[in-house]
C-alpha cells in the first residue's frame, strides 16, 4: 500500500497491543497536533472495542497482519509480549512503516540481526521506547555530564528491581521471556540511561552471574533465571559498568537505582521515597568541599534541560516518570522534522545485546564474552 503524504497531514497512529501497555501510549499522541489514533490492535478480541472507544480510533484489528494489510497508518506503537517486539518490527518496517517497540529491541541475537537488517532496508524509523531515559533526574544527570562537571566518567551502576512472581501469572509470557531464561533478560531500563550519560560508548564485553535459585512458582517449579543476577560489563573507552536486575527475591521495588563516577564528580540516586532519602550528586567544581553531598534538584534552576523546564499537563501524567510523553514527543519529531532518533537501531541494539550475551556468560559459568556491534552487521 502506498504511504500517505505527511507534509499537511496528521500522521495515522496504530497501537498495538492496545488493551493494555500499547494503549498507554493513547494520551501522549492525542496531545500531539500532527498525530491521531487512527487504528488499535489486539489479539484480546472482546477488549478491543473498549480499547477502541477509550482511544478514539477509527479501526480495530485482532490480526496485526491483517491490520498492516488493510488500514492506512504510518507508524505502529508496539506494545505487545517481549518475544513478539522483533517479528512485529519487521513486519512494519518491510511496509515502510515507521515503528515504536517497546523494550526489549529482541530476545534472540538471531531476531536482533534481522531486525537490524529490516531497518537498514527500510525508508521508515525505527525507535525502541526506552524510557527510563526521559525521567527528570536522570535527563539532568546528562546535562551535568555534557557540560563536563564529572570529567572524565569510569563507573556506573544500574539495578532493576521488581518482584512480579503474581505478575508472571496473570501475564503468563513474562514466566517465559523475564523469569524463564538464565542470566539479565530486561537491561534496558537499567543501562539505557547509563549509555546516554557515556555517550559515544558502548558495551564491549560482559560477563554475569547469579545468587541460585530460591523461589518456586505456583507448580512447585524453580524459576530459570537466578533470583538476582548481576552483569558487568567493559565499554570501548575502558569504563565498567555494574548492572543488577532482580524480578524474585521477596522485598520491596527499586527499579531506578543508579550510581554514576567520574574523576570530577559522582551520582547516587535515591532507593526509597519512603524515608525521604533524596537523588545527591558531588561535583568538584560546585561542592564546598568533598565531603558534601548536594541535592541534585537543587542543580535543576541552573542546569535542567528545556524539556523538564515548563512541562506540558500531559507529560506530568504520563507513566515511567513522564517518559511515555517525551518518547512520543521524539519518536513523532525523528518522522515529521527530520530530528535525529535519540533510541534509533543501534542505540536499541547497545541496551538490548548486553542483556543478550550475558545469558550465554552465565550459561558459561560467568565467562567474559564479546558483544557484537550491531554496526558492523
Amino acid at each position: 500500500m502506498p504511504r500517505r503524504s505527511i507534509t499537511l497531514e496528521r500522521l495515522n497512529i496504530a497501537l498495538v497491543g492496545a488493551a493494555s501497555r500499547g494503549g498507554a501510549f493513547a494520551a501522549a499522541f492525542a496531545a500531539h497536533p500532527r498525530t491521531r489514533i487512527h487504528a488499535v490492535c489486539d489479539v484480546r478480541a472482546d477488549l478491543l472495542e473498549a480499547a477502541r472507544a477509550r482511544t478514539g480510533a477509527a479501526e480495530a484489528y485482532a490480526d496485526y497482519g491483517e491490520m498492516l494489510e488493510k488500514s492506512d497508518i504510518d507508524a505502529v506503537v508496539i506494545g505487545t509480549p517481549m518475544h513478539l517486539h522483533a517479528t512485529q518490527a519487521i513486519q512494519a518496517l518491510a511496509r515502510n512503516i515507521h515503528v515504536l517497540s517497546e523494550v526489549t529491541a529482541g530476545v534472540t541475537l538471531e531476531e536482533c540481526r534481522a531486525l537490524v537488517a529490516a531497518a537498514k532496508r527500510s525508508r521508515a524509523i525505527y525507535m525502541m521506547a526506552e524510557n527510563y531515559i526521559y525521567m527528570k533526574p536522570n535527563v539532568l544527570v546528562r546535562e551535568l555530564v555534557r557540560r563536563g562537571l564529572f570529567g572524565e566518567l569510569y563507573y556506573a551502576e544500574g539495578e532493576y528491581i521488581h518482584e512480579l512472581k503474581a505478575l508472571n501469572e496473570q501475564t503468563p509470557w513474562r514466566r517465559r521471556w523475564q523469569t524463564g531464561i538464565d542470566g539479565i533478560t530486561y537491561p534496558t531500563h537499567s543501562l539505557g540511561p547509563i549509555l546516554q550519560w557515556m555517550a559515544g560508548d558502548r558495551v564491549v564485553r560482559v560477563c554475569c552471574e547469579g545468587s541460585g535459585h530460591h523461589y518456586r512458582d505456583p507448580r512447585g517449579d524453580f524459576y530459570e533465571n537466578q533470583d538476582t543476577c548481576v552483569m558487568l560489563a567493559k565499554t570501548a573507552r575502558g569504563a565498567l559498568i555494574k548492572i543488577r536486575v532482580d524480578m524474585l527475591s521477596n522485598r520491596p521495588h527499586a527499579m531506578t537505582n543508579y550510581q554514576l563516577q567520574g574523576t570530577r564528580g559522582c551520582y547516587e540516586s535515591a532507593r526509597t521515597s519512603q524515608w525521604a532519602e533524596r537523588n545527591r550528586v558531588w561535583l568538584a567544581d560546585l561542592a564546598p568541599d568533598q565531603d558534601t553531598w548536594l541535592d541534585l534538584a537543587s542543580l535543576e534552576a541552573e542546569y535542567l534541560p528545556h524539556l523538564w523546564r515548563h512541562p506540558p499537563a500531559e507529560a506530568l501524567a504520563a507513566g515511567h516518570g513522564g517518559g511515555d510523553y517525551f518518547e512520543v514527543m521524539d519518536f513523532v519529531a525523528s518522522i515529521v522534522d527530520g530530528a535525529a532518533c535519540p533510541i534509533g537501531i543501534h542505540e536499541a541494539m547497545d541496551m538490548t545485546l548486553p542483556g543478550l550475551i550475558s545469558q550465554a556468560s552465565i550459561r558459561a559459568g560467568g565467562a567474559w564474552l564479546e558483544v557484537p556491534d550491531s554496526r558492523l552487521w
